[in-house]
């Protein structure tokens, strides 16, 4: 069975020799090289393409957000485990968005980094347990935002969404509702940044997603 070559990325010297003393003697997994700058990294990278990338995220000259995105769009087959002393929402989120298959924290012990990075290998994705909590509580969070979005419609935001879904006009809903144009357009700018879309498409999901049309 082919071993899993990996290469290490942070811009701590210490760490780098932490983890590469964690991997070296266990028989499935390959060191092919090791860095504490990001942008020496994409250039080794070209050289000797490796399966997994372990990166720190909090870096100085290009942190590991943007490197994962500049290693994703030059090699997609490359997986990436992101490193980091934090959980942060915000952060989880961008590195996902940026192409990472797993999230640890800098804590966690040899088990796990050894089977995330077999996991990852295999095409799938990775979260420690804090992680996946603060993935949890995002969704949580994002899910009753929606849930306020709902609550804090107004009944006439409510009639104007179900005359948009009927394609009607700013003319024509200003003379179903016996209001004026410009308040028409004032209540659809309401509408849409509540919605958080730009487009009548995505209203439309969003007012199906809120059972506010059939």
């Amino acid at each position: 069975m082919a071993k899993i070559k990996v290469f290490i990325l942070d811009d701590h010297q210490m760490l780098i020799d932490g983890l590469k003393a964690l991997l070296m003697n266990e028989a499935g997994f390959e060191i092919i090289g090791t860095s504490t700058s990001s942008k020496q990294a994409l250039e080794i990278i070209g050289k000797s393409t490796p399966d997994i990338i372990l990166t720190d995220i909090n870096m100085p000259e290009m942190d590991g957000i943007e490197f994962t995105r500049a290693a994703k769009k030059k090699h997609p087959e490359v997986k990436i485990l992101a490193l980091s002393m934090f959980g942060e929402k915000s952060t989880i989120s961008e590195i996902l968005d940026a192409g990472a298959s797993g999230y640890i924290l800098k804590n966690t012990g040899k088990e796990e980094l050894i089977n995330a990075l077999v996991k990852i290998s295999s095409g799938g994705m990775y979260f420690s347990d804090e992680i996946s909590a603060e993935m949890m509580k995002a969704m949580s969070e994002r899910g009753q935002k929606k849930e306020d979005e709902k609550i804090h419609l107004t009944e006439r935001e409510r009639e104007i969404i179900q005359l948009i879904a009927k394609e009607y006009s700013n003319a024509q809903i200003s003379e179903a509702l016996f209001i004026s144009e410009r308040t028409v357009e004032t209540h659809r700018k309401n509408i849409f940044r509540k919605a958080n879309t730009k487009t009548v498409v995505g209203l439309i999901k969003f007012a199906m997603e809120h059972k506010l049309i059939g």
